[in-house]
């Protein structure tokens, strides 16, 4: 067998304009007028020549002092070393001198970005070899870098001028309407969670949204979020995909089935299934079957991963994240508070730059056992909070008062007829970007791991 071999990258040279560079330096220049124009497009990382970049950056420092002009670039480029002055004040009329019209400006500013990604490619792509020659890393890790990065590429291509507000309404927001009031408008708006009291308060799951469910352990936030990950499913049609940094795929599974067909949780572990429950179980199944319904049970997963995971599922509608303290950061330090910030504000990037509602489970700290007689739990009790409250669009969390209450309010113990009857269990809309706040009551089925609408209370908070 012959031996393995790499291509190299390493003679390609970099594509670049010196020409359409020049030009929009000139232009800039002889004209400061069109420099809102090129720093919409372009900063000076796009420049490939080392003086062009350093150029740009000194007409961007002339630009703060009110005064664009080729003296007070110079002067700029003197003090810190870049040019000598004699040298860098012929080099600065002479491409701004060089200019033919000033009004292709968009051209320019085209050619040397397309060129730059262009070069942003090719490095890419030698990054990769390397990556991939060394064998440092697995194919998994590599992969899932190289698309993140493809994509950040393809994002910095998008770049979005400012927009004035008359084009906004016309362009954007009455088509919008236009598509929500419309036949087809059950395409556009916010689908939902399968509980209609909870989607008049959030107005359903829509895009870009990140939506936390906080609540003390052995509240219910995993069955919740697993109730509303089905609902989105079998209910609203979406493809929904169900990260679980705790659970394996084959207990959520399980869980999922056992709540479909009405089956104790007990006996789905123990095996001692009846004829009819077994019959419940193959209709619940049949049911789930056309659901589009995925779960990826990785361990010491990033949000990275999880939105290369997202984007290479394709079609995805919906992320739900079980839960965020397990969440493993990209940037390691000894603060978890920082770890945590930077968690979810990468979810946030998520949510936005996939344009779908990413909806994540997280624990309270145990401030709600330590206020006296209400125990119904606050923002600021989200565990390792730092910027959770801040970059959350909604904030949903769970209360059980009988989970506080083990005893009637006349003191007489509670049965065991009454301990497996229904429990109350209030979701609280504590933030809601949207709109109001309020309180969403359920009745919780222990048994079957089961969210059952049962009542609206508003509540201004």
């Amino acid at each position: 067998m012959a031996d393995s071999t790499f291509v190299s990258l390493d003679n390609i040279e970099m594509p670049y304009s010196l020409e359409a560079e020049q030009a929009v330096l000139g232009s800039v220049l002889s004209d400061p007028s069109c420099l809102p124009s090129v720093t919409s497009y372009l900063n000076s990382d796009h420049f490939y020549i080392p003086e062009h970049r350093a150029i740009f950056t000194a007409v961007l420092t002339a630009d703060n002092t009110g005064r664009v002009d080729p003296l007070a670039v110079l002067d700029i480029l003197v003090k810190n070393g870049t040019f000598e002055s004699k040298a860098g004040k012929d080099y600065l009329f002479q491409i701004a001198q060089m200019v033919p019209s000033t009004a292709n400006i968009d051209t320019y500013v085209k050619i040397v970005r397309e060129k730059s990604y262009i070069r942003s490619l090719i490095t890419l792509s030698r990054d990769t070899i390397e990556d991939a020659s060394s064998q440092k890393k697995s194919a998994d890790e590599i992969l899932d870098t190289a698309e993140q990065r493809i994509y950040d590429i393809r994002q910095g291509r998008n770049v979005n001028a400012p927009s004035r507000l008359s084009d906004i309404m016309f362009n954007e927001v009455f088509e919008n309407l236009k598509n929500i009031t419309g036949e087809d408008k059950d395409k556009y708006k916010g689908f939902t969670t399968g509980f209609s009291d909870l989607d008049n308060v959030m107005t359903g799951l829509n895009k870009s949204d990140l939506i936390l469910i906080g609540a003390r352990p052995a509240m219910g936030k995993t069955s919740f979020a697993l109730n509303i990950a089905r609902n989105v499913s079998a209910i609203a049609k979406k493809r929904v995909l169900f990260f679980s940094l705790e659970m394996s795929k084959e207990q959520l599974a399980q869980r999922v089935l056992a709540t479909e067909a009405r089956v104790s949780s007990s006996k789905m572990r123990n095996g001692y299934i009846t004829e009819d429950e077994w019959q419940r179980l193959f209709t619940a199944a049949e049911v789930l079957n056309g659901c589009e319904l995925y779960f990826d049970d990785t361990a010491n997963i990033t949000v990275t991963e999880m939105k290369a995971k997202t984007r290479k599922l394709k079609g995805v509608d919906c992320v739900i994240i079980d839960y965020l303290g397990l969440i493993t950061s990209n940037k390691r330090t000894e603060n978890r508070t920082t770890e945590v910030s930077d968690i979810t504000r990468n979810l946030k990037m998520m949510a936005k730059e996939l344009k779908i509602p990413v909806i994540c489970c997280a624990q309270l700290n145990r401030g709600t056992e330590g206020r006296g007689k209400s125990h119904r739990p606050q923002l600021s009790e989200l565990r390792e909070s730092g910027s959770i409250e801040q970059d959350a669009d909604i904030v949903l969390m769970l209360y059980r008062e009988d989970y506080y209450q083990n005893e009637k309010d006349d003191n007489e113990p509670v049965t065991e007829e009454e301990a497996k009857g229904p429990k109350t269990v209030e979701v609280i809309v504590a933030k809601n970007r949207h709109g109001e706040t309020g309180t969403v009551k359920f009745n919780w089925d222990a048994e079957h791991t089961l969210f059952i609408g049962k009542e609206r209370i508003h509540n201004d908070m």
